[in-house]
């Protein structure tokens, strides 16, 4: 078993963790780590690949309350290696931070949390079961990790009750926000269809930029609903515009056109897709649109898991958290559906995806010391 007593555990095996290069969907070896130092406490380990991704389920206990630590291997890759300060998979110390891909996002979370569990089973009886559900799948598709992985679970009948993910949410001070919820995520690929022609002759074409301008800018402009106590207003945002052949004179014969919406819980995704579809049928021009949907909104109230949570984070960083839905998405929406309690906490996401990624070391272990608080509070 490893030295628990050493109070730079959790530094040292983000250290580890980092080393090894596992960019999406490559674990490279990091969950065979995670597994044989879970093993050592008493945990089942079952790895779940599917297809090339990497997933590891670990189980400790038989009976009782599940709580479940969540988390990603993988990382995005580190971009122009001249440009970092330290080699991304160095894992260097400098002035009190730790350096490398995945620092923040999110290795260091997966390192606190496992010696959280170390330092509570070395000396307490628990109340439950802990499990750990880590993927190589999250910054890339997300289609072969935690959903897949939710899915085996389900089928065998193991149900969470509570859910950390790790990811990096606080925004300046470590324990400063926790997400409780996640707006959800639908793509909308539009094309619209003209007739190409020359330039000089725009009575013999059709163009379809013009065409689409007031469709556009009524998408652009509608209020979509009014958010929620813990969900701001649906956004609607369109990320990508390309038409045309590149000549000067020619009127280009279709555009396309792909936009966003983050959504709250005030309406679903079929109601979007019908209100589009309506403002576009009233401007009366040929056009294609599919969907992809990559995340429903998920909450979760003030129960006992925010509860343990904020008085865990008040008592070990001295601060009073808040709880946010903003940002992006993350696997918690994959988790959520089952029932779970699910909240997403980890360190200080200034440099998550950025050259020079890194987490104060100070940072690492006191997340760790929260981790191991909330555990105590809901488990024993």
């Amino acid at each position: 078993m490893p030295d628990i007593s050493f109070s730079n555990a959790s530094i040292a095996l983000a250290q580890a963790l980092i080393k090894k290069p596992s960019v999406t969907p490559a674990d490279a070896g990091c969950q065979q780590l995670l597994a044989k130092r879970l093993a050592a406490l008493g945990f089942a380990i079952e790895p779940l690949p599917f297809g090339e991704v990497s997933n590891l389920w670990a189980c400790y206990g038989t009976s009782g309350p599940l709580f479940v630590f969540a988390g990603h291997t993988d990382v995005v890759p580190a971009g122009a290696l001249e440009s970092w300060t330290h080699p991304p998979f160095d894992a260097a110390i400098d002035n009190g931070f730790l350096y490398g891909r995945g620092a923040a996002d999110m290795k260091s979370s997966i390192a606190a949390m496992v010696v959280a569990v170390e330092r509570l089973l070395h000396d307490t009886k628990i109340n439950g079961r802990i499990g750990f559900l880590i993927t190589s799948d999250e910054e890339g598709p997300a289609v072969n990790g935690t959903a897949k992985v939710v899915e085996h679970l389900t089928t065998c009948g193991i149900n969470m009750d509570w859910c950390i993910v790790g990811e990096p949410t606080s925004t300046s001070t470590l324990g400063d926000t926790i997400k409780n919820g996640r707006r959800g995520s639908m793509n909308g690929k539009l094309i619209v269809q003209g007739k190409q022609g020359h330039v000089a002759y725009p009575h013999l074409a059709n163009n379809p930029v013009h065409t689409a301008l007031a469709a556009l800018a009524e998408l652009t402009n509608e209020q979509w609903d009014n958010g929620n106590e813990f969900f701001p207003p649906t956004s609607f945002q369109i990320s990508n515009i390309h038409s045309g052949t590149g000549a000067e004179n020619v009127i280009p014969g279709n555009m396309e056109i792909s936009f966003n919406f983050r959504f709250s819980p005030e309406v679903t995704d079929k109601q979007l897709q019908q209100r589009v579809n309506a403002i576009l049928k009233k401007h009366n021009f040929p056009y294609e649109l599919s969907w992809r949907v990559s995340g429903q909104p998920f909450i979760t109230g003030r129960g006992a898991l925010v509860k343990a949570t904020a008085d865990a984070i008040a008592r070990n960083c001295n601060i009073d958290t808040e709880l946010s839905t903003s940002g992006g998405t993350s696997d918690g929406r994959f988790i959520a559906p089952t029932g779970a309690e699910v909240l997403e906490f980890g360190p200080v996401n200034a440099t998550i995806h950025q050259i020079d990624e890194c987490v104060s070391c100070t940072d690492i272990s006191t997340l760790s010391a929260v981790y191991e608080d909330i555990l105590r509070r809901l488990l024993t």
